[in-house]
C-alpha cells in the first residue's frame, strides 16, 4: 500500500499577512519525503480563518494515520488545537511535531532550563512524536514503528543533522503542494517568493532564539551554483521575478561577493531582470558587498538594528555598535538601497532615555521603511534560558552591569499574542525596573506614530482574514483545491 503523510502548516493570526512567506522548512521535509516514494499532503492553514472547519472536513474523509506539524512558540496554541481535532476524527493516527518550538525548547533543557523541562513535558503529553532539528532525514525516523518520544537532530554528532556539505543533495522545497497563486509578495512591483541559501546565524544576541542549538546556530552553506539554479526553476516554473532571501544574515557568507556577481551574470544568461530583498548584518556591511549585490538586482535590505541606544546593544550583545549601525544605511543609499530598520523594545533595563535614543537615532538616519516590535522571551534565547524564578515569573540579570529584565510565567500552549502583535492591539508580557508592561506598550505605539508620521512611511496594511471553503461540495478534495481561499 502507497505510504501517505499529511503535513500540516498552523496559522499564524498574530501576523499582519500570513500569506507573503510560505513556510519552507516543512516544505524542505515534504521534498525528502517525495524523494524517497512517500506521497505527501500538505495543509496549508496560514491566513486560513476557519481552519478548523476544514481540517475537520479532511479528518473525516482521508485515510492518513501519520500526519506532521511544523510550529514555531506563536503557532503553538494553534498546533494543539489541529492535535485535537486530529484525535477526534483519526484516532489512533501518529501525530508528530517538529519546527522551531520544539528544537528551541530543547536547546533549553539541554542547558537545564526549569521551565524548558516543564514546556518539554506539556507538548510530550499532546502529540507521539518530537522532532528537535532538522526534519528532512528524522522525519524518517518518526515514521519508523518503535520511534523514541524525542527525536533529537539538533547533534552535530548525529546521522541525522543536516551537515553543510549535505546542503547541495537536498532537494529544493516542495512549492507544488501549496497554493502557491494565494502568496502575495512583491519586490518593487514584481511578484517574488522566497527562498533560503544558507541556515544558522553565529552571533549571540541575547534575545534571539537558538543561540544553543546547532540547527539555528551553526552556519551551513549551500554553493552559488546551487542557489542560482534553484532560483533559475523558481522563475522559469512559476513567473517569478522577485526573490526575498530569508537567510539570518547574508554577509555573514565570506563568498556573497561571488554569489551576487553569479545571481548578475545568470539573469544576464536568460535575459531576465530580478529584484532582490534580504537581510544583512551592519558592521560586516561593506561597499564592495553593497555594489554587486546592487549589480544583482537588490533592492532592499533589512537589518536588525533593534535599538539606538548604546546602552541597549550593549545589553543585547548586539557587536555592531550605533555608529556602524548609521554607517551601515550611509553605505546602502550610497548603493541605491532602500533600508527596513528591524527594531525592538523592552530589553533588560529599557528606560524612557534608551527610548528617546531609539527614536532620535531613527529620525536622524531616516530609514526607508522600519518595524518595532516588543522584545518576546522566546525557549532557547538567553532571556529565557538564564532567567531565574522570580515572585511569580522570571527574571534574566544581564552579565555587563546587572539591568533587569522581569517576564511574566506564560503558558505556549495557550497564549500567542506576545508575539509581534497588530497595531493597538500589542500586549507586553516583560516589564523593566524603568518601564511597567503597560508603559512599554504605550512608548511603543507613541514612537512608532511619531516616527511614521515625521519621516513619512506609510502603517502596514492588514491584510484580510480568508475562509476556507468547501470545494463542489467535495471536502475531501485534496489540498490545496480543499484550501481554496478567498478574501
Amino acid at each position: 500500500m502507497e505510504r501517505v503523510v499529511c503535513l500540516i502548516i498552523p496559522p499564524s493570526g498574530f501576523l499582519l499577512d500570513e500569506r507573503v512567506f510560505m513556510s519552507l522548512g516543512i516544505l524542505r521535509v515534504a521534498s525528502s519525503l517525495e524523494s524517497r516514494g512517500v506521497k505527501v499532503e500538505v495543509l496549508d492553514f496560514s491566513g486560513i480563518l476557519n481552519y478548523v472547519e476544514a481540517l475537520s472536513d479532511y479528518a473525516k474523509v482521508t485515510k492518513v494515520n501519520c500526519f506532521g506539524i511544523t510550529t514555531t512558540s506563536p503557532q503553538l496554541p494553534a498546533a494543539v488545537i489541529i492535535a485535537k481535532v486530529l484525535r477526534e476524527f483519526r484516532p489512533g493516527a501518529t501525530i508528530i511535531l517538529g519546527g522551531p518550538h520544539v528544537t528551541l525548547v530543547n536547546a533549553a533543557l539541554k542547558k537545564g532550563s526549569v521551565r524548558a523541562e516543564r514546556d518539554m513535558s506539556e507538548i510530550k503529553d499532546i502529540f507521539d512524536v518530537l522532532v528537535a532539528g532538522d526534519g528532512e532525514e528524522a522525519i524518517f525516523e518518526a515514521l519508523s514503528g518503535g520511534a523514541p518520544r524525542l527525536i533529537d537532530a539538533d547533534d552535530t554528532a548525529s546521522r541525522l543533522f543536516v551537515s553543510a556539505q549535505q546542503q547541495d543533495s537536498l532537494a529544493w522545497p516542495a512549492r507544488h503542494l501549496v497554493d502557491l497563486e494565494s502568496y502575495r509578495y512583491e519586490i518593487e512591483g514584481e511578484r517574488a517568493f522566497s527562498l533560503i541559501a544558507q541556515l544558522g546565524c553565529p552571533f549571540s544576541c541575547r534575545f534571539c532564539g537558538g543561540r544553543s542549538s546547532k540547527s539555528f546556530r551553526l552556519v551551513r552553506m549551500r554553493s552559488s551554483e546551487n542557489i542560482v539554479e534553484e532560483m533559475t526553476h523558481i522563475h522559469f516554473s512559476y513567473g517569478v521575478k522577485g526573490f526575498m532571501f530569508y537567510d539570518d544574515e547574508l554577509n555573514v557568507n565570506p563568498g556573497l561577493i561571488a554569489l551576487m556577481r553569479r545571481i548578475a551574470e545568470r539573469q544576464r544568461e536568460i535575459g531576465a531582470e530580478w529584484k532582490l530583498r534580504g537581510f544583512i548584518k551592519a558592521e560586516l556591511f561593506t561597499d564592495e558587498q553593497a555594489s554587486a549585490m546592487h549589480e544583482a538586482g537588490f533592492r532592499w535590505i533589512l537589518t536588525g538594528f533593534e535599538s539606538g541606544s548604546p546602552r541597549m546593544l550593549a545589553n543585547i550583545d548586539k557587536k555592531a555598535t550605533r555608529a556602524e549601525n548609521t554607517r551601515c544605511i550611509e553605505i546602502a543609499r550610497k548603493h541605491g538601497l532602500k533600508v527596513k530598520a528591524l527594531m525592538s523594545i523592552g530589553h533588560p533595563g529599557e528606560s524612557p532615555e534608551t527610548l528617546a535614543e531609539t527614536k532620535d537615532w531613527l529620525l536622524e538616519v531616516k530609514p526607508d521603511d522600519f518595524d518595532l516590535c516588543i522584545i518576546t522571551t522566546y525557549p532557547g534565547t538567553p532571556y529565557y534560558d538564564e532567567a531565574v524564578k522570580h515572585e511569580g515569573g522570571w527574571v534574566y540579570v544581564c552579565p555587563k552591569n546587572g539591568d533587569k529584565l522581569y517576564q511574566e510565567d506564560i503558558s505556549y500552549l495557550q497564549v500567542a499574542n506576545y508575539y509581534k502583535g497588530r497595531p493597538g492591539n500589542y500586549r507586553a508580557y516583560v516589564h523593566t525596573d524603568y518601564l511597567t508592561a503597560g508603559d512599554i506598550v504605550a512608548e511603543r505605539d507613541m514612537l512608532e506614530h511619531v516616527v511614521r508620521q515625521k519621516l513619512d512611511i506609510p502603517f502596514p496594511k492588514d491584510a484580510s482574514a480568508l475562509l476556507y471553503e468547501h470545494s463542489t461540495g467535495q471536502p475531501g478534495i485534496l489540498p490545496p483545491l480543499i484550501l481554496r481561499a478567498t478574501s
